[in-house]
Parts: structure tokens; sequence; C-alpha cells
């Protein structure tokens, strides 16, 4: 988890660099292409990619999974390009809690009142965020929350994919969707990318790789309330890609809200080991 973090982030950095330039459609295509690319090779290690998968309800859970991803990302490479990256990547911190929540209700996860004590203090740092109401809240921070909420549906639907079905197919199947959903949208004309474009989307294709690999893994392997919080080490790459490349200086009640959703996390971290020791 903390290496798909990891790549997820600096993935979205190269993609911002890239679209203050090119047509964020166009990025996202030449981009796909090749994910595709490295994708197929991992799939073929795995035997190819499984198209039609036996069961019908593995079916429709992948192609719900697609829709999911290609809602999810749609709406984050939208906010992205609007709003500062470690902004975003803070608001984009609630979801290991939601996550820890939503698998409590539909897989029975165990999740005790200290640990929804903790959800709801990470849900009172992602307000102080977003601060609605306020002169700093606008819709790209709905725009943003709509993308946590799709990513949360995503990664729910993965752990309920059959076994059978390789990793390098479920990311196949969501990248070749999202490549898609790119010749739809609606942006300004396309033009041959420079060579320094296409370096950066390479570059991001790359990254993009391996987060959806390793992401993918880690959801179908762990326990889903315990993998998640993994996820906070992206307020430090946020951070630190924000800062040096973009120049970002978040204030004060976005870091003190983002300090609360990771403290939150972390507890939950440390909670579910010691109740894994008395039970051990």
């Amino acid at each position: 988890m903390v290496i798909s973090t990891i790549a997820f982030t600096t993935n979205d950095s190269l993609i911002k660099l890239a679209s203050q330039t090119l047509p964020l459609s166009q990025a996202m295509l030449i981009r796909g292409v090749m994910i595709l690319a490295l994708l197929s090779l991992v799939a073929r290690r795995d035997g190819g990619v499984l198209w039609w998968p036996h069961a019908a309800r593995d079916r429709l859970v992948l192609v719900a999974r697609a829709a999911a991803e290609v809602g999810s990302t749609v709406l984050y490479l939208k906010a992205l390009q609007s709003m500062p990256l470690g902004t975003l990547v803070a608001i984009l911190q609630s979801l290991p809690l939601l996550i820890m929540l939503a698998a409590a209700v539909v897989y029975r996860e165990r999740l005790g009142a200290r640990r929804l004590a903790a959800v709801g203090v990470g849900m009172i740092g992602v307000a102080m965020i977003v601060r609605p109401g306020s002169a700093s809240f606008d819709v790209w921070s709905l725009v943003a929350m709509g993308s946590v909420v799709l990513i949360l549906v995503r990664d729910l639907l993965t752990r309920a994919l059959g076994p059978e079905i390789q990793t390098s197919t479920i990311a196949f199947q969501a990248a070749l969707a999202v490549t898609l959903i790119s010749l739809v949208m609606p942006t300004e004309p396309w033009r041959m990318p420079a060579a320094g474009e296409l370096g950066l989307l390479a570059l991001a294709a790359a990254f993009l790789t391996v987060g959806y690999i390793a992401g993918v893994a880690t959801m179908r392997v762990g326990e889903v309330g315990f993998v998640s919080p993994f996820r906070y080490v992206s307020l430090i790459s946020a951070g630190t890609l924000g800062f040096f490349i973009f120049g970002e200086r978040p204030d004060g009640m976005t870091l003190i809200g983002a300090a609360l959703i990771a403290a939150a996390g972390l507890y939950s971290i440390w909670r579910e080991q010691r109740l894994r020791r008395v039970a051990g």
C-alpha cells in the first residue's frame, strides 16, 4: 500500500505538470496507451487478460468497478487541475477512514467504539480542509469528495472479486476504461505533444502502472480496514512534491485538518495491532 500510494502521488504530480500545457483528455489518452502497453506485458506473464470471467457475478463486478474507476479518475484529474496537490491529497486521506467504516458494514470487519471515534475525528479534519460555507470552499472541493466516494466504491468492489481473476486483469480493464473515456471527454483542440510532455506522460504511465498493480493486489489480500490507513504516507509525498515542484504552501487550517486525519488513521493502525495481539 505504501508503494502504491507513493506511485499514485508521483503520477499525480507528473500529470498535473503535463496537463498545464496539454488538454487533459489528450494527456489521459497518451498516458493510457502507455499504461496499457505496460500492463499487457504483466498480464501476459499471468496468462493473458481474462475478458469474460466464468461467474456472472464477477463480470458484473468488473463492469461496475471499471465504471467507478472512470468516474473517480475523471473527477480527480479535473480537481487536480484546479486545486493545490497537497490540499487535494489531504481530502483524499478521508478515504481510509471511510473504507474502515464501509468495510465494517459490508464485510463485517471489526470496528469498535474507539476506531469509530477515530473515524469521527478524521471527518472533522476533512471538514477543516474543505471548510464548507467559507470563502475557500468551491465546486472543486465537491468534485474532490465525489472522487473519494467513487474510489471507496471501487476498492470495495475489488475485494468482492473471485480469486481466479488475476490482479493484472483487473488493472488492465480499469486502465482500458479510463483510456477509452478520454476519447469522448469535451476538451480543447488536441495538438502534437512536445518531447518533454511525452517524457512526463511516460513517467506518469510507469508510476501509475506500479500504483495499479500494488494497490489492487493489496486490497485483495490484506484486510481492508487495516491496510487502507497506510495511504497516509501520501500526505508526506504530496506535500514534498507540491512544495518543490509547484511551490505550494498549505495554510494552517489545512495542515491541522491533515494532522487530525493522519492521527486518526495512525491510531486505527495501532488499535488494530493491539487487538490482534490480544486475540493471538
